[in-house]
């Protein structure tokens, strides 16, 4: 499927700010939506909403279908009558341009039991039977993730896999008994997440209204520790303790000597295969339910995928083992119509990956930070580009272009160093800049490219260096916490940008 020529900006909701330690679905998030308007943007891209895990990393969630708490806004449960100003007055001042974890976890978990016991007072109103078609609704995925979800908290927040083994094999007499003692906190979740989808939906109402599609961000596998593996261990390469018996990461690249080691459980895609990707179609389906565009991470894992055996260090010693993609994405088609897909296809592309992108229609990814450290045929400089693509200056695993950029400058003549200097030679030399204000240069490249979509970081559109990274791949600390500060977001700022969509045809 083409996308029509149009610009947007990528940011993560918790990177918004606010007074409650955390970006939220809020206040804040409808002056974003109205920033993105008013700047002829068409497109707000996110990274995954689901709650997360190991070092809070969207990418290592604990449900694919179930949606991150911190992202509730509290101002809206007070607009609600769930909470009181009272209620959330209470919170020491938090940090504003870093999220600390731990402290926000704590606070909003105290405020959502909060609205949860409020609720739970006023059962006599039209909401609780909107909430009882909630669960009814999802039932498909909402019961397991509540159980998982209470017996995580009765378990210290220990993973699945170190629960009792009648837990850890879901004997039905012991998943029986979870449900009679949880069954308070069970609803509890269950209503969390009623909130969830509740104030998501205002959000993706408002950005139609406004003209602007979502894009969302589905990663391609699951962390081992996901009520997914816990209640589909069929459906994963597992032994018979349940613990993967090859776990999923890249080979050496661009970002790791050592290669990048996620240790994700890999699928039995023969498995899939019989049911018909049953668990696929109910993923992808309740992906596009959330979100008007789909961005397949790591995409050349439905070509092949790095395969290394379990208990390795790095990911050097793995393999490429073949999936079945080709079968997969023709079921969806068949199953969900048309598929609007963005295909993340970086690193190491082979001609199968490229075939399966384009027989079915998916737009590739182009980045501009990659297209200078080779020649004129680096296809990710603009005049390579083709229309079905997207464009970005970089993502959330890259620096900021203003970061990226003064990294290329150097003292010390060494081999590297020179590659770095011949890199920023070149980049300059592209773009006809100076390199004073590299992030716009860098921007209107992308937005003036034959490439359909443009996608720009917010922290680029701001200006921001290596303060505001995302993610440093291959690192364990110190992600995926960055915010902005409230009032960056400008007239001035938003006429300049959409000065340069209009100029290169891509607002209105």
């Amino acid at each position: 499927m083409k996308f029509p020529r149009s610009s947007g900006i990528l940011l993560h909701p918790i990177s918004l700010p606010g007074e409650y330690g955390v970006g939220d679905l809020g206040d804040e998030a409808v002056r974003f939506v109205e920033f993105l308007a008013a700047s002829g943007q068409k497109l707000w891209q996110v990274l995954p909403l689901g709650p997360t895990g190991y070092g809070d990393s969207p990418y290592q969630g604990l449900s694919v279908f179930a949606g991150n708490t911190l992202l509730i806004s509290p101002q809206r449960l007070i607009d609600a009558g769930l909470l009181t100003n009272e209620d959330v007055k209470g919170h020491s001042v938090f940090t504003v341009e870093r999220i600390d974890y731990s402290r926000v976890k704590e606070f909003k978990g105290q405020l959502l039991r909060k609205a949860y016991d409020n609720f739970l007072r006023a059962r006599e109103t039209s909401e609780f039977e909107t909430f009882r078609q909630f669960c009814e609704r999802e039932a498909v995925w909402l019961d397991d993730w509540s159980l998982y979800r209470a017996l995580k908290d009765a378990n210290d927040q220990k993973a699945w896999y170190q629960w009792d083994s009648e837990l850890v094999s879901r004997g039905p007499s012991a998943l029986d008994r979870a449900r009679g003692v949880l069954s308070d906190e069970i609803t509890a979740h269950k209503f969390y997440q009623y909130l969830f989808f509740s104030q998501w939906a205002a959000i993706k109402t408002l950005c139609h209204q406004h003209g602007i599609s979502i894009v969302g961000d589905v990663p391609i596998f699951l962390a081992h520790d996901s009520v997914d593996v816990w209640s589909n261990p069929h459906l994963f390469k597992l032994d018979n303790e349940r613990r993967p018996t090859v776990i999923a990461g890249v080979p050496p690249d661009y970002f790791s000597r050592t290669g990048q080691l996620w240790g994700n459980p890999i699928y039995d895609w023969e498995r899939m295969r019989q049911d018909g990707f049953a668990w696929w179609i109910s993923r992808i389906k309740a992906m596009f339910e959330m979100f008007d565009v789909v961005r397949l991470d790591h995409f050349r894992g439905f070509a092949a995928a790095w395969e290394v055996p379990a208990g390795n260090k790095t990911a050097e010693h793995g393999e490429w083992v073949n999936a079945p993609g080709r079968d997969l994405f023709a079921t969806l088609r068949h199953v969900l119509g048309d598929l609007p897909i963005i295909a993340e296809d970086l690193g190491m592309i082979t001609p199968d990956v490229e075939a399966l992108r384009n027989d079915f229609g998916f737009a590739g990814m182009r980045i501009l930070q990659f297209a200078f450290g080779g020649d004129a045929q680096n296809p990710h400089l603009p005049h390579k580009f083709v229309n079905n693509a997207v464009v970005y200056t970089g993502t959330h695993d890259n620096d900021t272009t203003r970061g990226w950029f003064a990294s290329l400058k150097v003292r010390k003549v060494t081999e590297e160093n020179a590659y770095l200097g011949q890199t920023r030679k070149y980049c300059l030399e592209y773009l006809n800049s100076k390199g004073r204000e590299i992030h716009w240069d860098m921007i209107r490249a992308a937005e003036a490219s034959v490439a359909n979509t443009a996608i720009i970081p917010l922290q680029d559109i701001l200006g921001l260096g290596s303060e505001g990274r995302m993610n440093l791949p291959a690192t364990e600390s110190g992600n995926w916490n960055w915010r902005f500060r409230e009032g960056l977001l400008t007239d001035k700022l938003s006429s300049r940008l959409r000065d340069v969509c209009e100029i290169y045809g891509r607002s209105d």
